[in-house]
């Protein structure tokens, strides 16, 4: 790890103690379920997983969600202790953690009525209960009512916690969190919304925490020797549930018991106010963590640490929020996922090297929620680290990678981070392709920073990078791995008008802007919603978090709204009512493409906007200055109003010769992203597939 810090993190990399642990700096790796917790391959996977970010700087890690029962897993991809071989995967991962000079703790879990419980069996093979304080079930359980835990399993379960604290002392965990947050059972019990009881556990807001009062108690007294913190929510944005007073006075009943420290998370799965995605501003939830740790300040036990989390990607964003001494630490989760060395490269100064995580949630959040694989867009290694490997080569080959977006940035990096030749082609005159696109899009500015990066290495590692400078056959031939990644160019459309002058693509209107006036779009798919938000939203991040504010009645800290840096200068651009924006779509669902837990928000923006959106356009019938014709889905001819109309009609592959011309010379390539499938275009596949092809050509 490293321990010299640049006067931009002095805070941040100064050491501190939590409990019986003495940290090199401030940034705790937040929990993420991977699923690699089941993997039968005797820990290699999780071990690897966490052995980079430990090495990379990660003062504490915190596990995903470790079940403390059969019946408290969230779905069949969440280890239980004692069960299938968890232990001995954990121990090999905790001995990894360990040798790189690391601290890790495990959660301990209990998904309550949030279980996914469909054709799950427990260990002794009869179907898993879903339990819950009372039978209520929520949207997407999926039909199943939870059942209502009877006092004597209420106490059960209170020992499943302590139980489980047990089991990870004696397997080598340096301390244990107990996930009290985020809708889950120990939230649950505290919330009158999902506590219906009027027996000793609940009817009062006093009865309902002392469920969580029992839990810290027998876990603290179950392992005196560990650190022992709690992660809760500082709001749970769920109308009629537990207010703030009443999570402030579960702070007050919980200090006295032995508490470590406090993690403060936000909000429940099922709330409707966005917490994760790309669209909430940087840092937005500091001011909920704040309001807890200014409780701990005013108690009998002040030396309670609060850690932060969520929405922030930048340290030196943690730097602004740790500088007054409020609070102790920050955690970061999905910035790990995206550069296992974030905390290193910052510390050491290099800003720039930093692979930020851009609040996608594509290969990680979406794909925890159905129980498949998580990774990272930005980095496909992510979870796959074991098959993967970074180490040198030790046959250096020449690697040409043709196309500077992100599949072509993947492969690039990958290769010349294994010492290999590398030399990169991009007929544009920047590196980017679809990520600078989005990265114009107001609240993807952080698209920006993993082109930004992989620039970065590629010159600290000695790349050649060629920029306005198409590859040819003749600069190929002697290469010993081509990777094509050329990408895409927008599709085009045949509408009568299509050539007039106030017709654009989407790539004409990202980067030129487009004046004022109302503006048809044509397409309503992701790059369709992603050019309406350009259309209509502040590219100032500083207006956003205000207007976030107001539109969820939620704090966006101060700390948003002054020190910290704007990841993107403010561009001067025309923006426009909402009401003067109309997208249109032939079929399917609006924002397809976009991710599952990040389409409900993109498409809120559009409306809570005023833009209008047209679905089941049976035909666009022509283009004419001021007006866009369509049969709409009656069959009825109509005009929409447009003095500017922007086609957004999808992408196809950018047509080139490189292929035949390869396989004419014997040189080895591989076609990866749009390049070779453009008809659902997918950043994650691009990437996995560019990092699957180097690792293939130039092993």
């Amino acid at each position: 790890m490293s321990t010299a810090a640049v006067p931009d993190l002095a805070v941040v990399a100064s050491p501190w103690t939590l409990g019986p642990l003495t940290l090199p700096n401030r940034v705790v790796m937040g929990s993420m379920h991977t699923g690699l917790e089941v993997h039968d391959d005797g820990g290699a996977g999780l071990a690897a997983f966490y052995r980079e970010r430990a090495a990379g700087g990660a003062a504490c890690i915190i596990t995903g969600g470790i079940a403390v029962s059969d019946e408290a897993r969230g779905g069949p991809d969440f280890a239980v202790f004692g069960v299938d071989g968890a232990d001995e995967r954990f121990r090999v991962a905790v001995q990894a953690v360990h040798d790189e000079g690391g601290t890790i703790l495990a959660q301990l879990f209990h998904a309550g009525r949030y279980a996914l419980v469909g054709g799950m069996v427990d260990r002794h093979g009869d179907p898993q209960r879903a339990v819950a304080p009372s039978a209520l079930p929520w949207a997407a359980a999926r039909g199943v009512v939870p059942e209502e835990l009877t006092a004597s399993e209420v106490e059960r379960t209170i020992e499943d916690f302590a139980a489980a604290a047990r089991s990870a002392r004696d397997i080598g965990f340096d301390g244990v969190e107990i996930m009290a947050s985020e809708g889950y059972l120990v939230n649950q019990f505290c919330s009158p919304l999902t506590n219906l009881r009027e027996d000793a556990w609940g009817g009062t807001p006093e009865k309902r925490r002392r469920f969580a009062v029992s839990v810290v108690r027998a876990v603290r007294a179950a392992v005196p020797d560990l650190a022992v913190t709690i992660r809760l929510s500082g709001a749970d944005l769920m109308p009629g549930s537990t207010t703030d007073d009443e999570v402030d006075a579960l702070v007050h009943d919980l200090l006295p018991l032995g508490l470590d420290g406090i993690s403060v998370g936000i909000g429940w799965h099922e709330s409707r106010t966005p917490t994760v995605q790309a669209a909430v501003p940087h840092g937005a939830w500091l001011a909920y963590a704040s309001r807890i740790a200014r409780v701990v300040r005013g108690s009998d036990h002040p030396g309670v640490r609060v850690i932060a989390s969520n929405r922030m990607t930048d340290l030196r964003d943690g730097e602004a929020v740790l500088a007054d001494g409020l609070l102790d630490a920050v955690a970061l989760a999905r910035p790990f996922l995206a550069d296992p060395a974030i905390v290193s490269r910052s510390v050491d100064g290099r800003f720039d090297l930093v692979n930020t995580c851009i609040g996608c949630n594509q290969a990680c959040l979406d794909r925890s929620i159905i129980g498949a694989p998580v990774s990272c867009l930005v980095n496909p290694r992510a979870g796959r680290e074991v098959a993967f490997p970074v180490r040198p080569t030790t046959q250096p080959r020449r690697v040409d990678v043709v196309g500077g977006g992100p599949a072509g940035l993947a492969a690039a990096v990958d290769a010349a981070r294994r010492g290999h030749r590398v030399t990169l082609w991009e007929a544009a005159d920047e590196l980017g392709g679809q990520f600078g696109l989005a990265a114009l899009v107001p609240g993807k500015e952080d698209y920006a920073a993993t082109v930004r990066a992989a620039r970065a290495e590629l010159d600290q590692r000695g790349a050649t990078v060629h920029l306005g400078r198409p590859a040819t056959a003749a600069d190929l031939v002697g290469s010993d791995a081509v990777v094509l990644a050329p990408g895409v160019v927008p599709r085009s459309v045949d509408i009568p008008g299509v050539e007039l002058p106030h017709v654009q693509t989407y790539e004409q209107a990202l980067r030129d802007g487009v004046p004022a006036g109302t503006v048809a779009v044509i397409g309503g798919g992701g790059i369709g919603v992603d050019t309406a938000a350009f259309l209509t939203e502040s590219p100032d991040e500083s207006l956003r978090a205000r207007a976030f504010a107001e539109r969820w009645d939620v704090t966006v800290a101060d700390d948003v709204l002054g020190p910290l840096p704007q990841r993107q200068p403010v561009a001067q651009r025309t923006t426009r009512p909402g009401e003067q924006v109309t997208v249109l779509r032939r079929s399917g669902k609006f924002g397809q493409g976009v991710g599952l837990t990040s389409r409900w928000v993109a498409l809120g923006r559009l409306r809570d906007a005023g833009v209008r959106m047209v679905g089941g356009v049976q035909e666009y019938l022509r283009i004419e200055p001021g007006a866009l014709w369509i049969r709409d889905e009656d069959g009825v001819e109509r005009a929409v109003p447009a003095d500017h109309v922007v086609v957004c009609a999808g992408q196809e592959r950018l047509e080139h010769s490189l292929e035949s011309a390869l396989a004419s010379a014997g040189v080895p390539f591989a076609l990866v992203g749009g390049a070779r499938d453009a008809r659902s275009v997918d950043a994650v596949r691009a990437t996995s597939e560019a990092l699957e092809a180097v690792r293939s050509l130039a092993p």
